[in-house]
């Protein structure tokens, strides 16, 4: 994992969007700063682990509006909301959406820093999530036909004897093919094969 940690600003106040970029720089982050929403789109690149710093309230497009058209695009990253005055109905819909956290100005350096590492953080087990769903579907590829049938037993909270009589299998068969599934996808617990199958589409 990268051990970089980048934030994205997007501020129209020019005296802000320096403090806010000089705070955040001192404490190690790279920053990318924007005057408005535009130029950000414009530049913006995925990189992981990141965050979003938006105003909520800019000229040509709201933050809420931001939000959403980045998600339109498939970019899921954390975002937080700043802002001096905003609606009710605009903060709701900005945390329906998935944003992080919302500040209202005046806010504290301790807020913004804690709300910035909160989200780091989640694009951090977010992108985690992502690699390990990528190997899990690639290891997935490497059972045979009876071991996937066996997996996906397995992952419905079939028991030895359920297998047995499913699959018409002896015991001891039975248990070579779940020793051999576990292996092969690197798991180490029946537990946690049951909740990979929560988390993972079955291809």
């Amino acid at each position: 994992m990268n051990s970089k940690k980048y934030i994205f600003l997007v501020e129209d106040d020019d005296e802000l969007r320096s403090d806010l970029e000089r705070a955040l720089q001192f404490c190690g982050y790279t920053i990318f700063s924007f005057a408005n929403p535009e130029q950000f789109l414009q530049e913006f690149k995925p990189l992981v682990p990141a965050v979003l710093i938006t105003d909520m309230r800019m000229p040509k497009q709201s933050g809420v509006e931001l939000q959403s058209e980045l998600l339109a695009k498939g970019h899921k990253i954390p975002i937080i909301f700043i802002s001096g005055e905003s609606s009710d109905e605009q903060i709701i819909a900005a945390l329906k959406s998935g944003a992080v956290d919302f500040l209202l100005k005046p806010f504290s350096r301790e807020a913004l820093l804690g709300a910035v590492a909160k989200a780091i953080e989640q694009d951090t087990i977010a992108m985690q999530d992502l690699i390990r769903k990528a190997q899990l579907s690639e290891a997935l590829k490497t059972l045979s036909p009876r071991e996937r049938q066996v997996f996906e037993l397995l992952a419905k909270g079939y028991g030895n004897k359920d297998l047995v009589n499913a699959l018409g299998i002896s015991l001891p068969t039975v248990k070579e093919y779940k020793s051999e599934v576990m292996y092969k996808l690197r798991l180490r617990s029946l537990a946690e094969l049951i909740s990979l199958n929560t988390t993972l589409t079955i291809a």
